[in-house]
């Protein structure tokens, strides 16, 4: 098992991503089976396309040369137009509806602890973990974003699932970008399926957390999700620059120059359509 998260190749490896799989899959069946009986149909339907997302995409990004600089930017771009409309549009308002200040205090600091767990989070990199430094961030961040998600349906049952869906599309390219790292230094791509699953076993758990009718408490939870959800649509906006993950899957380095010109128009294509796809999907729904 140690093998296999530390990214190791080995067969116990093989067979510990196995079990961890299997049992990470039992665990969100479970949670699944409690979100219907609970009649939280709308979480079962986020948790279950989170999962689908990260764990197709994974599948693919096992797959996937090792030149695969197109994919990451539209992925990426696509991911952080959807999240960063969706915050804005459905989230936004309902934390400044239950109180303004309050309200505009939550987002600042999920913006701030967003970005502070984001940085702290790379100190890892230096740490000698059980696990592969990649798929515990992932994991780690699959769960946080989870329990957010479950309070917020949780407590306003009334948002319609497309807020939620738009917030996990950065579970896609998230799950092609990791495993195809992970793979790349011998690690089973079937590990995925933890954080594909922690997700919604977070979301379901969290959902019956029942917060205070007080306005400004309120004001500061959905604030504080609208934030933590920017920072992460912000972190996935394309980054297209020298020492960027882009850039280091660059199959022709003698160019780089002009081929990171050319996906930055990629990249801000990506954003737009991502974002313009929720307006589309909103006008329809309403």
């Amino acid at each position: 098992m140690t093998d296999l998260l530390a990214g190791r190749p080995g067969g116990g490896a093989s067979r510990g991503a196995r079990v961890l799989g299997a049992a990470s899959t039992a665990a969100l069946v479970a949670a699944s089976g409690l979100a219907l009986a609970t009649g939280r149909v709308k979480l079962f339907g986020i948790s279950w396309i989170a999962f689908a997302a990260m764990a197709v995409a994974g599948w693919f990004g096992a797959r996937a040369p090792r030149t695969h600089t197109g994919t990451l930017v539209w992925g990426y771009g696509l991911a952080a137009g959807a999240m960063i409309t969706s915050a804005a549009v459905f989230l936004l308002p309902q934390a400044m509806g239950q109180h303004a200040v309050f309200g505009g205090f939550g987002v600042a600091l999920g913006l701030l602890v967003g970005y502070g767990a984001h940085t702290l989070g790379h100190r890892l990199a230096h740490m000698d973990l059980p696990i592969d430094r990649a798929l515990a961030e992932l994991t780690a961040h699959a769960v946080s974003a989870g329990a957010i998600i479950g309070i917020v349906y949780g407590n306003m049952p009334e948002l319609g699932p497309l807020l939620g869906v738009a917030i996990v599309s950065h579970k896609g390219p998230a799950g092609y970008a990791a495993v195809h790292r992970f793979t790349g230094r011998g690690g089973d791509p079937v590990a995925i399926l933890l954080p594909a699953a922690g997700v919604g076993v977070a979301a379901v758990a969290s959902s019956f957390l029942a917060l205070p009718a007080s306005g400004a408490v309120r004001g500061v939870v959905f604030g504080f999700a609208t934030g933590v959800f920017l920072h992460v649509a912000m972190d996935f906006l394309p980054e297209c620059e020298i020492g960027s993950e882009v850039h280091e899957s660059l199959s022709r380095e003698g160019d780089a120059h002009a081929l990171l010109d050319r996906l930055r128009v990629h990249a801000v294509a990506s954003t737009v359509l991502g974002g313009l796809a929720v307006f589309l999907a909103w006008s329809v729904v309403a």
